[in-house]
């Protein structure tokens, strides 16, 4: 079954704007809605990724450090997922909680095989 890289992004904040922290009762339903679909997904998922952190460009040439802000979207996270095809790893993320947040979405990208 191949496999699909899948990349959590989302509009960039306004950094002068606080974060607002969800209440507890708020994250208690996240974390209900992301067991709950880690549940159902649980033999799909080869690997759960994580955050990323700061970002470097490199070229030939040169680096160029992160973060990127002219981007439309901020990469913020990634998972590896095991699908019979592209629609169906496309389903697994959109029943994540990565695209619960306004403005999130998730890349679903299948992973070639090298041979």
């Amino acid at each position: 079954m191949p496999n699909y890289l899948c990349i959590q992004r989302s509009q960039p904040s306004d950094s002068s704007a606080p974060q607002e922290k969800p209440s507890a009762e708020k994250m208690q339903q996240m974390m209900a809605s992301f067991n709950a679909w880690r549940e159902k997904y649980g033999s799909n998922l080869v690997d759960m990724g994580g955050p990323l952190g700061g970002a470097t460009v490199v070229t030939a040439d040169s680096t160029t450090e992160g973060p990127f802000s002219e981007s439309n979207f901020v990469v913020g996270g990634y998972m590896i997922v095991s699908a019979v095809s592209l629609e169906e790893a496309a389903q697994i993320a959109q029943e994540s909680p990565g695209v619960m947040r306004p403005g999130s979405s998730v890349e679903v990208r299948e992973i070639k095989t090298m041979g």
